[in-house]
């Protein structure tokens, strides 16, 4: 799974990747430590053309959804053999895709002292391009406002990312973008990417926590504790 990830890039950037229309969101301020039920930038499709950035809740909430949000299973990843099949995302694969731009994602590698964090990256920009899902919810018990969510979509790890753990997001390509948020391609392109698309720095243990402060020296590069378990 990808339970952490950080958004670090500014609005040009962006713009290098995406034709935006309507209102921007104002200042991005960088995040490492996105954790789920926070809140992230999305893109969608506009109706303008192009596309537009979106705020949106990090865990998709089923419209059907009618109890507490505290008793929501996990919904901030949802897997690339199934998504077209859990009653949680098969609608929103259907209709409701999106984009979610990221700087970096981190996974965990089980060593013999406990969990070693490492931190993907892009070899070829700054800008991982992870393929999403949305939905909009509207509490039962304040029905005059809604909640925008967005899960990302992940599949099994590429020989590269395997090294440290089984399962990592759909990254898309720039020129599948379109193609993905229309929903002219489906499960077909729900791969693993070429393991030359990502680099991987060990980076400190703090991050374990989802209560460390948010602050650029958690990306830092550490010296790995690699004592693996077998």
């Amino acid at each position: 799974m990808c339970g952490r990830f950080t958004q670090q890039f500014s609005y040009a950037e962006l713009h290098a990747y995406f034709e935006f229309f309507g209102q921007p969101l104002g200042n991005l301020e960088p995040r490492y430590s996105i954790c789920p039920t926070q809140s992230i930038a999305v893109v969608l499709s506009s109706p303008a053309g192009g596309h537009a950035l979106h705020r949106m809740r990090w865990g998709l909430i089923p419209p059907w959804w009618k109890k507490p949000l505290k008793e929501l299973p996990a919904t901030f990843n949802a897997r690339a053999e199934t998504v077209t099949e859990k009653p949680s995302f098969r609608a929103a694969f259907r209709a409701r895709r999106c984009v979610i731009p990221a700087s970096g994602t981190y996974e965990w590698q089980n060593t013999s002292d406990g969990k070693q964090p490492w931190y993907f990256t892009p070899s070829d920009g700054p800008i991982f391009l992870i393929a999403g899902l949305w939905e909009s919810w509207t509490d039962p018990g304040q029905p005059t406002s809604s909640i925008q969510s967005a899960t990302m979509i992940i599949t099994e790890a590429n020989n590269f990312v395997s090294q440290y753990h089984d399962r990592m997001p759909v990254l898309l390509q720039k020129c599948q973008i379109d193609d993905w948020l229309s929903g002219k391609t489906g499960t077909e392109i729900l791969h693993p990417a070429p393991d030359d698309k990502l680099t991987a720095r060990a980076v400190s243990r703090r991050i374990n926590s989802s209560r460390v402060k948010d602050e650029a020296n958690l990306i830092e590069e550490v010296p790995p504790q690699r004592t693996l378990l077998d």
